[in-house]
């Protein structure tokens, strides 16, 4: 027959989820810590559940001896052989305890590390349900705010979205279904903490591989996610089978795959971009739909001017510079956007500054030129072991080309300021300003 404590344990491990040696043990400490309450420490006591008879078992441990000085812990011969007629001295004696004598008072003792036990053993269940799953999308429910962060409930636990992981234009009320990432799993003494995003590149990366079985499978391969949350993302995408197209496997049949992202994100605007080895392509499908005409590479720098019609900067760019931003997140490089007759100029100013220098002609500016130093401001920025490089260019000469730029490159940032500052009192005036040609035939700022 079935004890009333086996059924409670059964029944608790059932609803708790919690494994029935947990709470075995816990048992065991809590009826320990409630005979200690009563008797004290001095007594040497043993307490075991006994499967067979469905209770929790005490037992005080005596040391038969001739001459009993601790009688908690020590027993006569005497005494011993009327429990035991076997019983020798140095022998230990387990002696059965009455448990319904340890009183209320204990009883509650032992109810409290109960509860307490419980209460630690779910926590280390949901932790260890939770700590391997950073990186996953998860649903809940928006259960209360918390100074700005959103508590959400997960079923067996809660989890939080802070402030910073939320999407600035989204709003929640109590009820409502929320999808986020897990971000972060921390253990606390007071219980695990589920840190939630919806701001992270991840979030896109996985929502993307749930709706994308290219994804899943390991065919198509995400290389890198820049986002501004709730406004524009750009994602670079490969594929390892020359038949499929990445793009188009993330774009989906009538656009369904990625549509179904978009409205996970409220409307955010996604770009998705194939992924080059290399660095210039990449950068020319990052900045799609604007066409380039030309990237000039600096490795050195890890940064690259990119050239491009004069009717597509403002495209390339993007509203408030966000194409041309993310497209340098996404691809790791510094880019400078500009269009073809600002860089056009800008190598025929540049072209000229060579000339200028003392001692430079044609020829000679001309193989500057084709080394890359297309101005007297990237003399002036060179090293004489660059110049040194140059045919018939001798350390002497090269040492005295840096001092000419140099000095050439501050007089003509004087000149700059000096033009400023002029053209700033001219517009201050006023009759100038309007009677200007040029002023009166440049385009407004925000068209």
């Amino acid at each position: 027959m079935v004890s009333d404590l086996t059924r409670m344990i059964e029944q608790v491990s059932r609803e708790k989820a919690v494994e029935r040696d947990v709470l075995i043990r816990a048992l065991e400490e809590a009826v320990r810590a409630a005979a200690r309450k009563k008797y004290g420490p001095d007594y040497d006591l043993e307490v075991s559940y006994s499967d067979e008879l469905g209770e929790i078992e005490v037992f005080e441990f005596k040391e038969v001896v001739e001459n009993v000085t601790n009688e908690h812990v020590q027993i006569s011969l005497e005494e011993a052989h009327k429990m035991d007629p076997e019983s020798e001295y140095g022998d230990s004696l387990g002696i059965k305890m009455d448990t319904d004598a340890f009183g209320r008072i204990a009883a509650q003792s032992a109810k409290q590390v109960i509860m307490q036990r419980l209460k630690e053993a779910e926590r280390d269940i949901v932790y260890d349900d939770f700590k391997d799953r950073r990186g996953e999308i998860i649903n809940g429910i928006v259960q209360r705010f918390d100074r700005g962060s959103i508590i959400v409930n997960l079923g067996r636990t809660e989890a939080e979205l802070p402030p910073k992981e939320q999407v600035p234009k989204e709003s929640y009320k109590q009820g409502d279904r929320i999808r986020a990432y897990i971000l972060e799993v921390k253990q606390f003494s007071r219980g695990p903490q589920i840190i939630l995003s919806r701001t992270h590149p991840n979030f896109v990366s996985v929502l993307f591989e749930n709706e994308v079985p290219e994804i899943s499978e390991g065919i198509v391969q995400i290389m890198q996610v820049a986002r501004e949350p709730g406004a524009r993302t750009k994602i670079a995408v490969a594929s390892k089978d020359f038949d499929v197209d990445p793009v188009g496997a993330c774009v989906g049949m009538k656009g369904r795959r990625v549509q179904a992202v978009v409205q996970e994100l409220r409307g955010e605007k996604i770009d998705i971009v194939t992924w080059d080895p290399d660095a210039a392509k990449f950068i020319c499908n990052a900045l799609a739909p604007a066409e380039i005409i030309r990237v000039v590479v600096d490795e050195a720098n890890r940064s690259m001017e990119v050239v491009v019609p004069d009717d597509q900067l403002s495209l390339a760019i993007g509203k408030r510079g966000q194409n041309v931003r993310l497209a340098s997140k996404v691809t790791g490089w510094k880019l400078d956007v500009t269009s073809e007759t600002q860089y056009n100029r800008d190598l025929k100013d540049g072209y000229k500054s060579l000339l200028e220098l003392p001692g430079v002609g044609d020829k000679r500016a001309a193989d500057l030129y084709q080394e890359g130093f297309r101005s007297a401001r990237d003399i002036a920025n060179a090293t004489v072991a660059d110049l040194v490089a140059l045919d018939g260019v001798s350390d002497k000469r090269a040492a005295k080309l840096i001092e000419d730029a140099i000095q050439y490159t501050r007089e003509e940032e004087v000149t700059e300021e000096t033009a400023t500052e002029e053209s700033t009192e001219s517009g201050a005036d006023g009759v100038e300003a309007v009677n200007d040609p040029v002023n009166e035939t440049m385009p407004d700022a925000e068209t």
